[in-house]
């Protein structure tokens, strides 16, 4: 479950880390009248699960009532990468002269919790982790025993931060774990934490995500979750369905059963230079209107250029999912998005026989359906 910035944010501050002035709107005049009382410049800030909210016009730093007024009135019913835009956290403006990243998540691969300090802040941090991976100092904490001081001090040196910030961005890191820990969190980061010129540490930005699974024991966290998927269709469609679902920024829809072999279709995709739109797992036994149900949603999707289905027959039988795509694409007098299909398993011979490979696109391997989902996509762009 993700949390909105403006809710990380009051979590976060609750637990004392630094945080600028902000107040919540959702009109045109709410917005005005937080930013008259916070004092300009302000920070107008789209309040939607998706990154790249600045560049995509969903971030306004403004310095008067007028352009208060203005970039309210632009943001808020706007469409941002397929979400629409219903509140708005108005921010006081933070004079930096530097920004870091900060974070804990869990790092499966070690079976533990990883602290993650760089000082290449305010940008797309899995980014640098493909470009630079060394710019980011990770260590490796054991849950028994928590973040020890000298940890938190440890990865704040080896990432290069300024001596006369350090103590307060390891105490800042110290608090993201505590958080971590306390709240069942799956990533906790901060990114930027900025620096002023006055040496003071501020956390202009706040990503919260708890574990779903953890949410009968943290009731406070779980009313939040309610308030943070309103508005989100999707999302609500998928609750709706009973689909594992997360929303992605790229355009490849993709469609799977088995968590597994959804994240290694998504893998795939990158690896071959497309974006992956989503992650959708519609489980094990899917018959055929529960395959018609993910390809309404992934349809749904404005930010879908093309779809691949990855399916492996065991449970999920290759005819049921072959009548399911051709039971809801038939519903469509031109197919909305290309899709590409891919069945191996379980009676999957029988699947391919019956696609209506009018409708899609029949591939044999699971590579060669995932490059030719991107090449749809690459098309449409251009």
């Amino acid at each position: 479950m993700r949390l909105h910035e403006y809710q990380a944010k009051q979590v976060f501050a609750d637990a004392g880390v630094p945080t600028p002035a902000s107040q919540l709107a959702t009109t045109v005049d709410e917005a005005v009248d937080a930013a008259e009382d916070i004092g300009y410049p302000v920070a107008i800030k789209a309040q939607v699960h998706v990154g790249g909210r600045g560049k995509a016009g969903g971030i306004k730093l403004v310095e008067n009532k007028e352009e208060a007024e203005e970039a309210a009135d632009a943001i808020l019913g706007m469409d941002l990468k397929g979400y629409h835009v219903s509140k708005v956290l108005v921010e006081e403006a933070v004079d930096f002269v530097n920004e870091l990243y900060v974070g804990v998540t869990m790092d499966r691969g070690e079976g533990e919790p990883v602290a993650m300090v760089s000082t290449k802040g305010g940008v797309n941090i899995e980014e640098v982790a493909e470009e630079d991976p060394d710019a980011i100092a990770r260590e490796h904490i054991d849950p028994a025993f928590g973040m020890h001081p000298f940890q938190a001090r440890k990865v704040v040196y080896e990432a290069g931060v300024d001596r006369d910030v350090a103590n307060d961005v390891a105490s800042v890191l110290t608090t993201l774990y505590q958080l971590w820990d306390d709240r069942d969190g799956s990533d906790v980061e901060v990114n930027p934490l900025m620096i002023t010129s006055d040496d003071e540490v501020i956390a202009a930005d706040a990503v919260m995500n708890i574990d779903d699974d953890a949410l009968f024991r943290q009731p406070e966290i779980a009313e939040m979750g309610e308030e943070a998927e309103e508005g989100d269709e999707l999302e609500q469609k998928a609750d709706e369905y009973g689909f594992d679902y997360v929303r992605l920024d790229g355009n490849v829809g993709i469609i799977g059963n088995g968590a597994g072999l959804v994240m290694t279709t998504l893998d795939l995709v990158d690896y071959y230079g497309g974006e992956p739109a989503n992650f959708l797992d519609v489980g094990g036994g899917a018959k055929a209107d529960r395959i018609a149900n993910a390809l309404d949603m992934v349809f749904s999707d404005d930010n879908v250029d093309s779809v691949v289905f990855n399916i492996f027959g065991g449970i999920t039988r290759g005819d049921e999912v072959a009548n399911g795509i051709n039971q809801a694409l038939e519903q469509f007098d031109e197919i909305p998005k290309p899709v590409t299909v891919r069945l191996a398993g379980t009676n999957a011979e029988e699947g391919m026989e019956i696609l209506n490979e009018d409708l899609v696109t029949v591939e044999h391997t699971l590579e060669d359906a995932v490059q030719r989902a991107v090449e749809y996509a690459k098309e449409v762009e251009a």
